[in-house]
């Protein structure tokens, strides 16, 4: 297959052009910049020179494959609406293009926040509220104008190496500031984790053999504790692991409280059995206690 991919130089999306090459298909990646360009072509993939706000471009690089995956994001946390904004006009753009061939698209998504406790499963709908991402809102209608459009949910925490600026880094980076490896409370609330190649997997698999309308999670560890991810922490920077009331997450964690403070276990177990997807790869635990992220991002 001939597969248009947007976001192919990203943490996630250079995994999956490594992956669907391995895989035997070509890769044609958007291209924003020379240097994308030269990465892309650098991997084996070749360059299409556009940007995610370039409609059109991106529709005729749809148009001229077999398949289209969709893994960029503009991580602009300072106005995140408007990411999303261009996000949502993005995917309703390729799904235009697609519409009546009955090709696949792939969106990103991620794992949303369930109620307090619940396990997210691939049935489990975004709230909003909580999940302001619209990549599912917008692209899982398509399917009923003739595209075999699905989403994958990477989880909450992604990690692997060459990971510089991620969840993980940054909570790395924070008890390193800090002198403190903190969690809430008594830190049993849950988070899911997954190694980047595992995610890739997933996304050649959603397109060699998903259905239409269909939400894929790729959740390897559904459960981690965030206690356990500070003490893996704490002992590898050789500080105190320590307990803080959720009061303070927000100021200990900034933007990340949010995320530290709340039980959001998921499961992958659809995916597992729909696609046969079997994560290979070190868990985060195992990432933890290896030189991956703390080498990595030691300071100057």
């Amino acid at each position: 297959m001939r597969v248009f991919i947007t976001g192919g130089t990203g943490f996630i999306g250079s995994a999956v052009v490594a992956e669907l090459l391995a895989a035997g298909h070509e890769v044609v990646g958007l291209a924003r910049s020379q240097a994308s360009a030269q990465t892309l072509e650098q991997a084996g993939a070749e360059a299409w020179e556009g940007a995610l706000d370039d409609l059109d471009r991106l529709q005729q690089g749809a148009d001229a494959a077999d398949a289209t995956i969709h893994a960029a994001f503009v991580h602009n946390f300072a106005d995140f609406a408007a990411a999303v904004e261009t996000d949502r006009r993005a995917i309703v753009a390729l799904g235009q293009a697609l519409a009546g061939s009955n090709r696949p698209l792939v969106v990103t998504s991620g794992v949303p926040l369930g109620e307090p406790g619940q396990v997210v499963t691939e049935a489990t709908d975004a709230d909003p509220a909580r999940f302001p991402r619209l990549s599912e809102a917008a692209a899982l209608p398509f399917a009923r104008q003739g595209v075999r459009v699905s989403a994958v949910r990477p989880s909450r925490l992604v990690h692997g190496p060459g990971d510089r600026h991620g969840f993980v880094p940054q909570l790395i980076a924070i008890a390193r500031q800090s002198g403190q490896s903190a969690h809430i409370g008594d830190g049993h609330n849950r988070v899911q984790a997954v190694h980047r190649l595992d995610v890739a997997a997933l996304f050649r698999l959603a397109v060699e053999r998903g259905t239409a309308g269909a939400r894929y999670q790729a959740v390897a560890d559904g459960g981690l504790t965030f206690r356990r991810l500070a003490l893996a922490i704490a002992q590898r920077l050789g500080v105190p692991a320590v307990s803080i009331p959720a009061s303070q997450a927000q100021d200990h964690f900034g933007f990340l409280g949010q995320i530290v403070a709340a039980d959001n276990p998921a499961s992958s177990e659809e995916t597992r059995q729909t696609l046969g997807w079997a994560p290979t790869h070190p868990s985060l635990l195992q990432d933890l206690a290896s030189d991956v992220y703390f080498l990595l991002n030691k300071p100057e």
